[in-house]
C-alpha cells in the first residue's frame, strides 16, 4: 500500500488547531514583541511538530517590494484630503518613495479592492484613512498579515495595532462651541460624520463638554448625522422652522457648514446676527462662503508629512514593534459666520 504523502499545513491551520488568529501565529512565527511567550511557545511547538514550512513563493514575494507607498483617501475633491496628500508626497518624493494615490468614493467594497491591489502591487507601505461607512477592518489586517507596513490618519481604526496620525479633535470641538457660547449662543445644533468614527465620537465628547461646562443642557433632537452640503440644505430648513430653533451650529466640516449658511439665507436669517455657524476644516470653501465661515483649521499638510515619516521610519525598520499615536493640534479660525 502506498502511503499518500500529508499536504503541508498553512498559517490557517496552526491557528485552527490553536483557536487563535492567523495574524497572531503568523506574528509568532516571526518572534513578534505584541506576541506573549506563552503563545509563541505553542505556535512553535504546533508548528514544529506537524513539521510547518514558510511559503517560500509568498517570502520572495514579500522580499521583491518596491520604493512605493500606497495612500487610500475617502475623497480627493476635499480640500482636506488634498492638502494631506500634498504633505505626504513632500516627504515621500524627498525620500525617494513614489506614491500611488487610491479613492474609495467612501465605499466599503471599493476601499477592500483598494487594499487588494495595493497588497498585489507589492507596495512598501500604505497608508490609509476609512470611508465613513466602513466597520469590519480584515481588509487592513491582510495589509498587516503581508508584512506590508500601515498607518492610519484622521479616520482611524483602533481594532488594529499600527501607528496613526490624527487631529486633536476633541479639543477643537471644544473650543468651536465654546466660543459659540462665549459669543452669546445657547441652543447649539451639531451636525456630525456617522458615529462609529473615532473622529466623530471625539467630536461629539468635545461639544457636549463644552455644553455642560457652562450649564446648558444637551437636546439630542439637535444632534444630526449630516456631513455633506446637500445633505445640510435638505434637513437644515426644519430644524430652523422649530419654535426653539438653535440660534448657533458646529459642523462636522466646512461643506455641511456651508449647506446650513445657504439654508439660513433662503430662510431670510441673518448670519450671524440670527444664527451663528461654526465649520471644521478651514479649507479654500470657507473663505469663498458670504460671509467666511468661522472654523476649526486643521492642518491637513502636517498630518500628512507626519504620516509619510511615520510610514517611512516603520519600512525602513526604524520603529520595530513600537505603535505612535501622533495628535495635531487645531486651532480655531474666526471669521463672518460668528460674531
Amino acid at each position: 500500500m502506498t502511503n499518500m504523502k500529508k499536504p503541508p499545513i498553512t498559517i490557517k491551520d496552526i491557528a485552527k488547531a490553536l483557536g487563535i488568529s492567523p495574524s497572531t501565529v503568523s506574528r509568532a512565527l516571526k518572534n513578534h514583541p505584541d506576541i506573549s511567550q506563552e503563545t509563541k511557545d505553542n505556535v512553535n511547538k504546533y508548528a514544529k511538530d506537524f513539521n510547518y514550512k514558510p511559503n517560500t513563493l509568498a517570502l520572495s514575494l514579500r522580499m521583491s517590494k518596491n520604493n512605493t507607498i500606497g495612500v487610500i483617501v475617502p475623497e480627493i475633491i476635499h480640500y482636506f484630503f488634498s492638502s494631506i496628500l500634498s504633505g505626504i508626497e513632500q516627504v515621500a518624493n524627498a525620500e525617494g518613495f513614489n506614491v500611488i494615490l487610491c479613492q474609495s468614493d467612501e465605499n466599503y467594497e471599493k476601499e477592500i479592492q483598494n487594499t487588494k491591489a495595493l497588497i498585489a502591487t507589492r507596495v512598501s507601505g500604505v497608508l490609509a484613512s476609512l470611508a465613513k461607512h466602513t466597520t469590519n477592518y480584515d481588509h487592513y489586517q491582510e495589509i498587516i498579515d503581508s508584512d506590508i507596513p500601515l498607518v492610519f490618519f484622521d479616520r482611524i481604526c483602533i481594532g488594529i495595532n499600527t501607528d496613526r496620525v490624527v487631529v486633536d479633535d476633541y479639543v477643537g470641538a471644544f473650543a468651536a462651541v465654546e466660543y459659540l457660547i462665549q459669543t452669546g449662543c445657547k441652543r447649539i445644533a451639531f451636525y456630525s460624520s456617522p458615529f462609529h468614527l473615532e473622529i466623530s465620537k471625539n467630536r461629539k465628547n468635545g461639544y457636549m463638554d463644552a455644553l455642560r461646562k457652562y450649564g446648558l443642557s444637551v437636546d439630542e433632537s439637535l444632534i444630526r448625522v449630516c456631513d455633506t452640503r446637500e445633505e445640510a440644505i435638505i434637513i437644515t430648513p426644519e430644524i430652523l422652522d422649530r419654535p426653539d430653533r438653535p440660534d448657533g451650529f458646529f459642523s462636522t466640516n466646512d461643506h455641511c457648514a456651508a449647506g446650513i449658511l445657504y439654508a439660513c439665507k433662503l430662510a431670510k436669517l441673518k448670519v450671524p446676527q440670527d444664527i451663528a455657524i461654526m465649520g471644521f476644516s478651514d479649507g479654500e470653501l470657507a473663505k469663498a462662503c458670504d460671509p467666511m465661515l468661522s472654523t476649526v483649521e486643521q492642518h491637513g499638510y502636517e498630518m500628512g508629512r507626519h504620516a509619510a515619516k511615520l510610514l517611512i521610519d516603520k519600512i525602513n525598520g526604524e520603529t520595530h514593534g513600537q505603535y505612535t499615536n501622533k495628535i495635531v493640534k487645531t486651532n480655531l479660525i474666526i471669521r463672518g459666520t460668528t460674531k
